[in-house]
């Protein structure tokens, strides 16, 4: 429908419609109109810096968030010297709010230099109420504070806070309400994230998130359909369907949708040539999921399964509704079926109650299942959450040695499963000229390892075959294979 909008021919004149997305257009038609307004005013298009903090889902946000300043008239732009700064913000770790804390620091004294400069701050750190309180005693030169459920009101959000001239707090607490048809500016052309459902049930004892992205209500699978069609159209390869946990994907659907059929109709789009997703949670990855990945001709190998703790006794504690043998069952049964698939996870350290022999039953589980990549944590405390009120939280010092040796494993695990593809040539998505190397470009395996091969910008956004020649770890140095 967007695409079908001039937001010149929009009569800012009337009332506000009251559906969305109508909505929204009519104030990215008076967003733009203010844009264009005050650039006159200064002599120079206003400049906005969008800064993403946290997982995927936060990423595809700010995709939408780019598109809709974009749209208004914005000139996108990589320093925090702009017009704008919108901080999309996570809250999964203390460390994560702290560098937020920081970079806050900062803006004030370009703000003291740029009084018209707007500051923004959403996403799941915006959602706990004392984070918020801080903002509005601490920080009174931050403009806008929204959070993960009202993300589509940018636009109208962001002309009260220019028209109004104070600081604008629009939060709520929970929704059902999906607004998807607005803009996005995407980071790469050649693909993109793609929401499936929103929100998580599943309240592991030590995670925020369901406090700040609420319940789970998932997208009609027409309108996914629709969504990727469109992209593909608009030269997409790969997607990536995002959630939560994916695996409950259409249960609160009028009429219930498996994942695993959402995944088969996914794979009928003619022109879409990889499927990726993330995140399965063990406890209830299906056997039908299995057998459509299994037979899949564009599923990706590669599965995220967050293992968390390999200990039972902390898996309960964690609420995390498997235990060690059941997720090691998994594993082998995925091994067993999908011989080539890569398995990643993540892994928590220093949950509180963890004893020695907690930690070398994680342990165990990574030699035995053999994780071709992990994600390793030391455990966060999260205030709100029944773990950050649980008694025996671990000593730093046990803590950070613990975490040391699981590195150590990690490591040397990721590097012997990496060496299974060596001397095979695979299709890579390539993505990007190489970071170090001008001469070469950087792309992406279907077990989504990186692999970095002499070629030029004409290959970004194909899907070419590369001979991986050498295997460094935790990427492949590769060629062509007309060159090998």
């Amino acid at each position: 429908m967007f695409n079908q909008i001039d937001l010149d021919q929009i009569d800012l004149n009337a009332e506000p419609p009251v559906n969305e997305p109508l909505r929204q257009y009519y104030y990215m038609a008076k967003l733009k109109k203010l844009v264009k307004e005050r650039s006159e005013a200064l002599g120079h298009p206003l400049s906005c810096c969008i800064k993403t903090f946290g997982c995927q889902m936060n990423a595809r946000d700010s995709e939408k968030l780019r598109g809709i300043l974009e749209i208004a008239g914005y000139k996108l732009s990589d320093s925090e010297e702009s017009d704008l700064v919108l901080y999309n913000t996570c809250t999964v770790r203390e460390n994560a709010n702290q560098k937020v804390y920081g970079h806050l620091g900062y803006l004030s004294s370009l703000k003291k230099k740029n009084p018209g400069m707007v500051i923004a701050l959403c996403g799941c750190m915006m959602q706990e109420p004392e984070v918020v309180d801080k903002i509005q005693k601490s920080y009174r030169f931050v403009d806008l504070v929204f959070g993960t459920h009202n993300i589509y009101k940018f636009a109208e959000l962001l002309v009260t806070s220019l028209e109004s001239h104070r600081m604008v707090v629009d939060l709520w607490k929970d929704t059902d309400k999906i607004v998807e048809d607005l803009p996005s500016e995407r980071t790469y052309s050649f693909k993109s994230g793609v929401n499936i459902m929103f929100g998580c049930n599943n309240f592991c004892s030590y995670c925020i998130v369901p406090y700040v992205r609420g319940r789970e209500r998932s997208r009609k699978p027409e309108d996914i359909i629709k969504e990727i069609e469109a992209l593909v159209k608009d030269g997409v390869v790969e997607v990536m369907l995002l959630g939560q946990n994916v695996n409950s994907y259409g249960k609160n659907l009028d009429e219930p949708v498996t994942f695993a059929q959402l995944l088969q109709m996914v794979e009928k789009i003619d022109g879409l040539e990889r499927i990726r997703f993330m995140t399965s949670h063990p406890k209830d990855l299906s056997d039908e999921l299995i057998e459509v990945m299994k037979h899949s001709k564009k599923i990706c190998r590669h599965l995220h399964l967050p293992l968390q703790s390999g200990s039972t006794a902390i898996l309960k504690k964690m609420n995390r509704k498997y235990t060690k043998e059941q997720y090691l069952a998994l594993a082998e049964k995925l091994r067993r079926e999908m011989p080539d698939l890569a398995i990643t996870t993540d892994i928590i350290v220093g949950f509180p109650g963890e004893t020695e022999e907690d930690f070398q039953e994680t342990l165990d589980v990574v030699s035995k299942v053999k994780y071709d990549s992990a994600f390793t944590f030391i455990y966060s405390k999260r205030t709100g959450t029944p773990a950050a009120v649980m008694e025996n939280q671990v000593p730093d010092d046990v803590v950070k040695d613990r975490f040391n040796r699981l590195l150590a494993l990690v490591q040397d695990v990721s590097k012997e499963m990496s060496l299974r593809v060596q001397g095979q040539t695979l299709p890579v998505l390539v993505e990007s000229i190489n970071e170090q190397d001008p001469d070469l470009v950087t792309g992406r395996l279907g077990n989504n390892l990186l692999v970095h091969f002499p070629g030029g910008s004409e290959l970004i956004g194909k899907i070419i075959d590369v001979y991986l020649k050498e295997c460094k770890g935790f990427y492949y140095l590769g060629e062509l294979e007309e060159h090998k």
